[in-house]
């Protein structure tokens, strides 16, 4: 994998496809790869470059505190170094948390804004939830033993877990195979999740933006639907029946094809 040096670390990242530039912003505790389902699609259109945050994957993880304003910073920086003029942003969740903030400090560098599973201010359910996931991911002793018996639960509907147990099983096993998040780390990236407030900076999102969520989703619930929709110019919103809190894994067909008829339409 590529890897460039940006605002004091390395961040590494994954390039397909061609067209104008995607950049794909993962969630807490996942690595480029968490857009696997997506980039098979995305890459028809685009040049999809998933990148590796601060402190997950294969990028560095310094010690610190760690904020979704400095995870924009180091996007902002690695589009810079790329020597992109201008992209289409996308993330899902943390990544999503990050976007906002990329397009408010950033307003030139993006070109589109998709905002997956999204929230504008941690609540105090949503801290509950996290804090939560720290104490389990300190009793295991391991990040992806948490993401599976801990994350999961928040991110799929029981329906899922009932009629398809296998494919809850495969993504265990894609979870288990990808570079293991150190436990400090975690609780960095976590602490950033906890800590996130961008309710000022919405109204200075300038981009057209998609605002996404999962119908049955309860950790960022269409409770954040309003605060985003109405303080982002140029927003619109989509619900994903039958889904939690990734309806990139629940509905894929459909969350591809109403996500990319959004990123083609603003393309060009």
């Amino acid at each position: 994998m590529p890897k460039v040096q940006v605002n004091e670390i390395t961040i590494n990242y994954d390039q397909q496809g061609t067209g104008e530039p995607l950049i794909l912003i993962p969630y807490l505790a996942a690595d480029y790869a968490c857009y696997a389902f997506q980039v098979a699609e995305y890459a028809k259109h685009f040049t999809c470059i998933s990148v590796d945050l601060r402190g997950a994957g294969e990028s560095d993880k310094p010690e610190g505190t760690y904020s979704t304003e400095l995870f924009a910073d180091d996007v902002a920086a690695f589009i810079q170094v790329l020597g992109i003029q201008q992209a289409h942003v996308a993330g899902l969740s943390l990544g999503a948390a990050t976007g906002m903030w990329l397009a408010a400090k950033y307003p030139d560098k993006v070109k589109s804004l998709s905002l997956h599973s999204a929230w504008s201010k941690t609540d105090p359910f949503l801290k509950a939830a996290v804090e939560s996931w720290q104490v389990m991911a300190q009793g295991l002793g391991s990040v992806p033993e948490m993401v599976i018996r801990g994350i999961f639960p928040w991110c799929y509907t029981p329906e899922l877990y009932a009629s398809r147990p296998e494919y809850i099983d495969a993504l265990a096993a894609f979870v288990r195979g990808r570079p293991v998040q150190p436990l400090d780390a975690f609780m960095r990236q976590s602490k950033a999740v906890i800590a996130h407030d961008a309710e000022s900076q919405l109204s200075k999102i300038q981009a057209p933006t998609q605002i996404t969520f999962g119908r049955y989703d309860m950790v960022t619930s269409t409770r954040f639907a309003d605060p985003l929709k109405q303080h982002i110019q140029q927003a619109e919103l989509v619900i994903f029946e039958g889904c939690a809190h990734a309806p990139i894994y629940e509905k894929v067909d459909e969350f591809n094809q109403t996500t990319l008829a959004f990123l083609k339409r603003h393309a060009g």
